[in-house]
């Protein structure tokens, strides 16, 4: 929808500052403000410093879904060392670790090997921070709702928020997170209304009607998963727990000894997802020789994953999505260790199994859940009754546009898309917006994992960190044009 198809009636006046608008203040969203703020102190006296105003209702920018959690359970799954708002600077929340003493108390955290896996809950008050200075001087602005319209006008946005206060913008970024689950089947129909169902874990509280003696069964089996059956185990749960996926695929922990990436996946690059499979089993098969495991070559995968992701045709991504996904997310997405140890004792105690099928129906007798589990290369079936299910199937990327009002607003007038991968939203590779009707829109960018069915691996942090960067370049860019035409066409 453009603004002529809104009430437009009480329009403020437009600003002549470049106004950038972040739409999510997740990690991306709260990295991609920092180091625009950054770049903007640094840039030349000539090119005014923007306004940049990010829309989050959570109290602190920087949390997001992933890191705005209570639960002492979840833990970063990679060691803090690797953690980093600072491209240049891994070691930075390492030491911001330090000087706050923000492990106190939790004396599980650093491992017998010296790395230290902390709380999810601490990274989030680390980029919280690092944000905090620049509110403070006014560099970013916090405004704490939801969008709940963005409109075109000529050449600039009109955001509507949820209280209804009118916007200006020069520059509109996405930032904001995958939608929630979906649960597969029937389930939702059937369990909607089942006090121990539980659609979303990633809510507050959300396993707290789970008995300490309740059957579980847990759909899907990847890191919410594991976080899940770890915060039940830490709730003092004794009550056996059934985690079943299409695969039936655990997600793999980290190395005993840390190892540098190894192997080069560029040197002979692949243009099939079965050559690139190929060269990722035969690099393993030489780190074993070497005396190393396979983390070292997903690491390197991880690294060169981007260029890696773009030389392939976009047939080939559809395959890696189609066939190869799950195997990747198990060995790139590890567990912490004290998640994996948590795993390891709910198996050991034979309370925990893991099956490879899917739920063929499901019905409530009393409280009861009595489940049809089809089993993977098999016609056999198995009747289980559980008192709660959880699903952890992972987010829901086919519902990203229906997901916020705003998304399906800009969809529906024709600036945005999914990608093809059907991973994120579809975007160019300098993170513009890619739409039906629009086309490419260099004022509507992409930040964040929806950008990566362009970008390839955009999960991990660093990678996270480095499109940030990336995008408040392509923002700084975008501003410089501004600042001439302000110039050349005062108001």
């Amino acid at each position: 929808m453009t603004l002529s198809g809104a009430a437009s009636g009480n329009v403020p006046n437009k600003s002549q500052s470049a106004v950038v608008a972040i739409i999510g203040g997740g990690v991306s969203g709260a990295a991609t403000a920092f180091h625009l703020a950054n770049a903007a102190a640094t840039a030349a006296p000539t090119i005014a410093a923007p306004q940049i105003i990010v829309f989050e209702p959570r109290e602190n920018l920087g949390k997001g879904l992933a890191y705005d959690t209570a639960e002492p359970a979840h833990r970063i799954n990679v060691p803090a060392a690797r953690m980093s708002l600072l491209s240049d600077d891994p070691e930075h929340f390492l030491r911001w670790i330090a000087e706050h003493a923000a492990t106190a108390g939790d004396g599980d955290a650093l491992r017998p090997d010296g790395a230290l896996f902390p709380r999810r809950s601490v990274f989030g008050n680390y980029v919280n921070a690092m944000l905090q200075p620049l509110i403070a001087s006014g560099a970013i602005e916090h405004r704490r709702t939801p969008v709940s319209h963005v409109l075109r006008d000529d050449a600039r946005w009109l955001i509507i928020d949820g209280d209804g206060t009118e916007t200006w913008a020069d520059i509109v970024v996405i930032a904001t997170s995958h939608p929630p689950p979906v649960a597969p089947g029937q389930l939702q129909a059937v369990l909607k209304d089942h006090p121990r169902f539980v659609p979303d874990p990633t809510r507050s509280g959300a396993l707290a009607a789970i008995r300490p003696l309740d059957r579980v069964l847990v759909v899907g089996n990847g890191l919410t998963s594991a976080d899940v059956i770890a915060a039940l185990a830490l709730k003092g749960h004794e009550g056996p727990i059934t985690a079943i996926s299409r695969r039936g695929l655990r997600s793999r922990g980290h190395a005993a000894v840390a190892q540098d990436p190894a192997g080069d996946l560029l040197a002979q690059p692949a243009f099939t997802a079965l050559t690139l499979l190929k060269n990722i089993r035969a690099e393993i098969r030489q780190a074993a020789l070497e005396g190393r495991t396979w983390h070292s070559v997903i690491d390197q995968v991880r690294a060169q994953g981007q260029a890696l992701w773009q030389i392939l045709p976009l047939v080939e991504r559809q395959r890696i999505v189609r066939h190869l996904r799950p195997f990747w997310d198990v060995h790139r997405f590890r567990v912490a260790p004290q998640v994996e140890a948590a795993l390891d004792a709910a198996i050991a105690q034979g309370r925990l199994e893991i099956l490879s099928g899917s739920v063929a129906a499901s019905r409530i007798e009393a409280d009861a859940i009595h489940c049809t589990l089809r089993l993977r290369r098999s016609s056999a079936t198995v009747e289980k009754t559980y008192d709660a299910v959880v699903v952890t199937t992972g987010p829901g990327h086919g519902g990203i546009l229906a997901s916020q009002p705003f998304l399906a607003e800009l969809a529906q007038s024709g600036y945005l898309e999914l990608d093809p991968t059907g991973l994120g939203l579809s975007c160019t590779r300098n993170s513009e917006a890619i739409g039906p009707v629009a086309g490419v829109t260099p004022s509507l960018l992409i930040a964040g994992p929806l950008a990566r069915g362009t970008f390839g691996e955009l999960m991990g942090l660093p990678q996270v960190t480095d499109h940030a960067v990336f995008v408040a370049e392509a923002i700084a860019k975008c501003l410089q044009t501004h600042t001439l035409q302000t110039a050349q066409n005062p108001l």
